[in-house]
This record gives structure tokens, sequence and C-alpha cells, in this order.
């Protein structure tokens, strides 16, 4: 018999068969046991009255099913749908609303923990925002930016939301036939979920263009806001080193663990971990001092900012506090398994949470407040340390770590082809037009133990890149080809077709480029319109020779990211069966109707290989479609040379320069 793989990560497996030794339970052993129901595994599960739920199964149910209320399958399909896509563009949005609220507080001087960092990102966006910025108060500027993008989370009296206008001019147009365009982030998750209420909305094709509204909110809204503020209050990203995957963690030195997708609190931590009498105090209790590692989108955050390693994204929750190295995790939201409380009680973790949106039973809870940030981080980094002598030989210590270059924000990848002043896609365009680069693809969503996990991002990745694609990854996504050892310029070396190496060596960056957390799935967007402006390609983000690929989803988070890419004229696929696989209408929708209407698609395949080869054909049909030269494996389609930067400059000397560049 064929021995189980739980993990494609070699340390992962290792602490999964140690724990099936000790007989602890993991989120894999929890996956084999618990199958997913059949039937609401597809959509046909209606549970939204008292009357069900009610189950639309046969030979002819799409056709014949008919719920209590006299529902159709369809109609039930994309009810689910829609409803999935409204709680995922809450958790993304209300993390940004609480993003922009700081920034109103650090704005009045209202909290003095936090601070302005990047002060042309104010400036860029207050340009998005027809904000006045010359001459004025850096406060007052990042006062009228706050007040305005709070305004996106509940306007009622008509209007869009203010980002829209960033979109392409085509893509808009589009938006804006459809009904589509969001008018407030609030608005769309309260009526996604009145319509899909008993006895509101029933036609499957209504459901889901306010679903595609709906997630529009969530990417061109909720993550584009957090993503902008984030970089404004801490520093717009630019390539750093760090280390992944268990290796990170320290037998001499406190670890004390971020998890979660909240910046605020690990920000101040990179900050207290540093500080003389924190360190004299770990030094007291036997450590050299303290180490500060992240987990799922947290570490990314001070990942792309500071260089603070990661031990990985969802699946090695459990897996990183059986190191038995672990001494503090803290928590925020999304994306928490609350096993870890009963768990870390075999170990000497302490869990503690710190959102007054997420407690879990067995664990601590210290209440984070910007307003007085850097004594609570104190206080919960007193506790790591308090906890250092407790801390036993027991766990399965993994030593291997890999490096990882992350910190590719739009402002850099820009910066990258043209300078400070002359900022440009140019090379990037030219490149794609050329052949060295077939497409582009982003990589991104959850690790799922219900595959081998972590296995098909870096089976994709490998791929992907050995036929010429250039990879752009977020989120766990990055996360798994972080610990795999994947995020290195040598990477391009080693694995990359001949085109894409070529470009690489000559910018100097990896073949995949690490972007951020999920919410920065919103840098994708605007690279994608930077593009469109830029010309040569598509004149609107549908057409281009880009696909968005989430292999191992799990999350709500997930399907609201992969219906704003959809919705933006990208075609997107998704790993495993489909949550609408039962409704051959709501798929021929969400495929065949979105793509002629947005040029963008929703696919779900199981298959990694005919994930592979489906992104590779809507890849070469955009190719085709824009007249481009057909891409041919080794064989570049001209032998234009790719300008380096000094050659940019010298080409554009009469270029304006971007707004704060």
């Amino acid at each position: 018999m064929e021995k189980k793989v739980h993990s494609a990560n070699p340390s992962s497996e290792k602490i999964v068969l140690w724990s099936e030794e000790q007989k602890i339970e993991t989120c894999f052993d929890r996956a084999e046991k618990m199958k997913p129901c059949p039937i609401g595994e597809e959509g046909a599960c209606c549970k939204v009255c008292h009357m069900g739920p009610c189950r639309l199964v046969g030979k002819n149910a799409e056709e014949e099913a008919r719920g209590v209320c006299g529902a159709q399958l369809s109609t039930v399909a994309a009810r689910n749908f829609l409803r999935m896509i409204a709680a995922g563009t809450s958790a993304h949005s209300d993390h940004a609303r609480g993003m922009a609220y700081t920034l109103l507080a650090v704005a009045n001087g209202e909290t003095h923990e936090f601070k302005i960092t990047d002060v042309r990102k104010l400036y860029r966006v207050a340009g998005y925002l027809n904000i006045e910025f010359e001459g004025r108060p850096v406060n007052d500027v990042a006062r009228d930016i706050a007040t305005k993008l709070i305004e996106d989370f509940g306007r009622q009296m008509g209007g869009e939301i203010n980002y829209a206008t960033r979109a392409p001019k085509k893509t808009l147009e589009r938006w804006r036939k459809w009904g589509i365009v969001p008018r407030s982030i609030d608005r769309e998750v309260v009526e996604a979920m009145h319509r899909t209420n008993i006895g509101v909305d029933h036609d499957p094709d209504h459901l889901l263009l306010q679903g595609l509204r709906t997630a529009l909110a969530d990417g061109w809204g909720g993550c584009m806001i957090s993503t902008d503020i984030t970089d404004i209050l801490f520093g717009t990203p630019t390539p750093i080193k760090a280390e992944a995957s268990f290796g990170i963690f320290k037998e001499d030195e406190v670890n004390l663990v971020v998890h979660g997708h909240e910046p605020l609190m690990a920000e101040i931590m990179v900050d207290v971990i540093n500080e003389p009498e924190i360190v004299a105090y770990a030094k007291s209790k036997g450590a050299k001092g303290v180490n500060l590692g992240g987990m799922c989108c947290t570490a990314n955050e001070v990942l792309m900012r500071h260089g603070i390693p990661t031990a990985g994204g969802f699946t090695n929750q459990e897996l990183g506090i059986m190191t038995g190295l672990i001494d503090a995790l803290t928590v925020d939201v999304q994306c928490i398994m609350p096993a870890i409380a009963e768990l870390s009680k075999k170990f000497h973790t302490k869990i503690i949470t710190t959102s007054e949106k997420a407690k879990m039973q067995g664990a601590m809870h210290i209440q984070f407040d910007e307003h007085r940030a850097r004594e609570i981080a104190r206080e919960i980094v007193k506790l790591a340390i308090d906890n250092f002598p407790n801390r036993t030989t027991k766990g399965s210590h993994i030593t291997e770590k890999f490096p990882v270059i992350g910190g590719f924000s739009h402002e850099y990848i820009e910066y990258m082809q043209g300078g400070r002043w002359r900022g440009s896609f140019r090379p990037l365009n030219d490149a794609i037009m050329a052949g060295r680069i077939r497409g582009v693809v982003g990589l991104a969503g959850c690790d799922n133990p219900r595959v081998p996990s972590t296995g098909l991002h870096t089976f994709l990745a490998t791929e992907l890149i050995r036929n010429d694609v250039l990879i752009v990854s977020t989120g766990c996504g990055s996360a798994a080809c972080g610990t795999s050892g994947y995020l290195t310029p040598e990477m391009a070396l080693e694995n990359a077709g001949p085109g894409l190496r070529e470009v690489c060596e000559a910018i100097g960056i990896p073949p995949i480029l690490h972007l951020g957390a999920c919410v920065d799935n919103s840098r994708i967007l605007t690279i994608a319109s930077a593009m469109a402006a830029e010309g040569g390609l598509s004149d609107e983000i549908g057409g281009m020779p880009a696909v968005g690929i989430a292999p191992e989803w799990m999350s709500e988070k997930a399907i609201a990211i992969g219906c704003y890419f959809a919705a933006s004229g990208v075609p997107v696929i998704f790993g495993g069966n489909s949550p609408v696989g039962a409704s051959q209408e709501v798929t021929r929708i969400m495929t065949d109707v979105w793509f002629e209407r947005f040029k963008g698609a929703f696919h779900f395949e199981p298959d990694p290989e005919k994930m592979l080869d489906l992104a590779l054909k809507y890849i070469d049909t955009a190719r085709e479609a824009l007249k481009l030269k057909k891409y041919e494996p080794g064989k570049f389609a001209t032998e234009k040379v790719l300008m380096d930067m000094a050659a940019r400059r010298e080409l554009e000397k009469s270029a304006k320069p971007h707004l704060g560049f």
C-alpha cells in the first residue's frame, strides 16, 4: 500500500509523521476523518430558512429538483456562492476599515504609536483621490485621504467606490454596462445577504452579477484600501531578504510568533523585541534575546517590510507548535485554527488572542488597542519571555530553512524598470510582446490539508516558470513557495525557461515575485492596470496573457478574490471540486457568460496537470488575439534586446515624472 503524503514540504511532513507517532491529532488527520458532504460540496444544499435544509439531488436535479419553496438547483447554487463572496469580502474589508480608522487617528494626533512612514505613497494616493497635497501639512492630507476612503464603506446615496477609476477605462465601461460597479462596500455585502434570504432573488445570473459587484468592492475597495494605507503607515515594500520554514525558530532565544492578518501589533513587535530593557529581561531568563517569526499573512506583512522570517502558511500553524520551540503565539483574525488552543496544552506554548472580534476557548486574551500599542506589545513579549524557562525538549525540532526575497510592490516593480523619475512597465510589456515572457500568472490562495499541502503550488510554480511564465504570488501561495526555497533569483537560473531567465537576469529579480499578504492581491490589479496603460498589449485588463490560480484554496476570502479578478478580466482557476458543480447552468454562467461579458472566467479543476494546461491555453489564446508572435519554447520571437535601466533613462529623458516619484 502506498504511503499517504500529508504535506509536500519535507519539513512539514516530518512533523506530521512525528505527531502520528505521538498520537497527536492535526488538521491532516481531521481532513482524513471528516470527508466533505457530497451534497453541500457541490452547492446543492440550501439551508437559508427553517423549512430546510433542502437537498436538491437526483438524476435530473437541474431540471426537476425543487426546494420546499420551489427554488431550483441553479438558484440554490448561485445563492450559496454569493454568500461565500459576501463573507470573504467582509473579512478583507473589515480589516481595511480598521486600517482606515488607524490612519485617521494618526492624522488627528489621537495615537502616537504609529506614524506616516511613506509620504511619497501618501501623495500618490492623494492623487488617485483628487486630493490636493502640494504645500499642505502631511497630517492634513492623511486626514482627507482617510475620510474619503472611510466613505467607501457606508456611502448610501448612489455614487461609486473611489478606486473604481483606477481601473482601465475600458474595464470600467464593462462594469458600468453590466451594473456591477460597487456603490459602497457595506451596501454590497448587505444587499448580497438580503438577496439570498428566503424568497428574494431567484435568478442565478442576477445573483451572480451581485456577486461580482460585491467582489469588486473587495478587490478595488477593501483590499486596495488596506494595501495603500499599510504602505503609507509602515512603508511601501522594496526587495528584502528573509528566511522561511521551521528552521527559523531558535533554541537559545525566546520564540514569539505573530499569526493572522492585521499588521498593526506585529509592526510594533518588530521594535519592541529589540528594546534594551526587553533584551536584558530575556537574558535574565536564560535566553539570548527574542526571535520574532510569523505565520500566514501577518508573516507576509512584516517579512515584506522588515525581513522577519516566516514559518509558513495555514497548515503549518499546528506543526509550528509541535516543534516545541514556540514560547508564545499571538493571533488576531482570519485563518486561525481553534485547534491550536487545545494542542498548545500538550506543549508549553501560550496562545494569545488580541482582537475584539476573535476569541477562542482555551486561549488567553490580551486586547490590542492602537492607542497604547507599545504597552500591550511589551506585555505580550514579557509573557513569552516568562514562558521560556518552561520549554521542554518535547517536540519535533526542524533546522531546515530557506532564503526568501520578498518586497515586490507595484511601486518597486515600476521603479526597477525605469528608475525613480521614469518608472515604467514598458520593459515588462516588451518582454511579453517579444515572447521572452509567455505570460503572467498570479499564484495565490491558501494551502489545504485535503491535498498534499503546498504540493500543488510548488508543482505549478515549477512548471509555469519552466514555460517562461512570470509568477506574482501572495498570501499562503507565497509562503508555500518560500518554505520550498522557490523565492530566490537563483531559482530562475536553475528552473526558468530561457526567455524568462534572461529577463530575470537583466532586471535582477526572481521568477516568482512575492507581492505580500492576501489583501495585497490588489497589487496585481494595479500592476495589470499599469501594463494596460503602458500600451502594446491589451488596452484593458481583460485580454492580457494573464491567469489567476488558487490551487489549494479553502477560504471564502479566496472566492471573493477569484471573483474580483474574473470581473476585472482575468481568467481564474481554482483547485478542488466546484462549490457550484451541481448546477451546469451556474457553471456555464461563471465560465462562458462571464468570459463573454468581462473577458474573465472562473473555473474549478482538481487535476493540477489540467490546471496547468488550461492556464497555458488561456495565455496562448490571449497572445494570439493580441496578434503577438506565437510562443515557441526556447526560441524568442525576436532578437530585440531588453533594455537595462540606463538605456530606459536615456530613452525617456523627456518623460514626465510619475506622481510622487
